[in-house]
């Protein structure tokens, strides 16, 4: 019975790694990822290596992203199972840099977010979240030079930031939104969803359910009104999720 061999994927260390590979390639599409990959993150692998010449994934747990008190010790390194992801996705290469590579010695130049964002939700939650995200992605834009760089919409806030930050300082490539994956009772996939215990598992999904009732609402128009539809299919889901 023959084998088919495994494809190979090459491991790049640092930005002068990725500078003498980056010149052997043509048309390159870019997933930015912190790792600990799930199904989600190899369905925008599999879009890249099908709409470009050649994908790579960068791995690089993003320091300047988490708040003080978060989780950036503790967040999920699996690099090895990851790189079988990427395989498996048709990913040619991963880069993987050291926080020394990406930042050197920590004291150099910060991409701010449009204050409207650090103003919003996720942004007020947490602080410096976004220039953080703005900071990362600029510098690996710049050093990977992609044609498409891959985001999921479950980080709708996220991709609304970066689609103003690829904009507003004429980035040279198209930031591509792809379709949020779930599991099959609806919760969104997640890295950090491996954080949740059985039970808190169990109860995530009421958010979507609950958020695609006040969708099926406004759209019928119910109630006594488009707000308070909403308002009481939201109330009425999560009750109905604590029984």
């Amino acid at each position: 019975m023959l084998r088919r061999a495994r494809r190979t994927i090459t491991i790049l260390r640092t930005r002068k790694d990725l500078d003498g590979w980056r010149a052997q390639q043509s048309e390159v599409g870019l997933v930015p990822t912190m790792g600990a990959l799930h199904a989600g993150h190899a369905d925008l692998m599999r879009r890249a290596a099908a709409e470009n010449d050649i994908a790579i994934a960068s791995i690089f747990v993003n320091p300047t992203q988490f708040a003080p008190g978060e989780d950036l010790e503790k967040y999920p390194r699996t690099f090895e199972r990851d790189v079988e992801v990427l395989r498996d996705a048709g990913v040619a290469a991963c880069f993987a840099p050291t926080v020394e590579d990406m930042y050197g010695d920590g004291d150099g130049v910060a991409v701010l977010p449009p204050p409207r964002f650090d103003a919003l939700s996720e942004g007020a939650a947490r602080p410096g979240h976004f220039s953080g995200v703005c900071t990362v992605v600029a510098k690996l834009w710049n050093a990977v030079r992609p044609k498409r760089s891959y985001f999921g919409q479950k980080d709708a806030m996220q991709c609304a930031v970066l689609r103003s930050l690829c904009r507003d300082l004429a980035f040279d490539l198209e930031v591509v939104v792809c379709d949020t994956a779930r599991a099959d009772d609806g919760l969104a996939l997640s890295s950090r969803n491996a954080y949740l215990d059985a039970d808190e598992r169990a109860a995530a999904p009421v958010v979507f359910r609950a958020l695609g009732a006040a969708r099926d609402a406004w759209r019928a128009q119910a109630g006594p009104g488009p707000a308070a539809a909403l308002r009481s299919c939201l109330l009425y889901t999560s009750d109905a999720a604590d029984e």
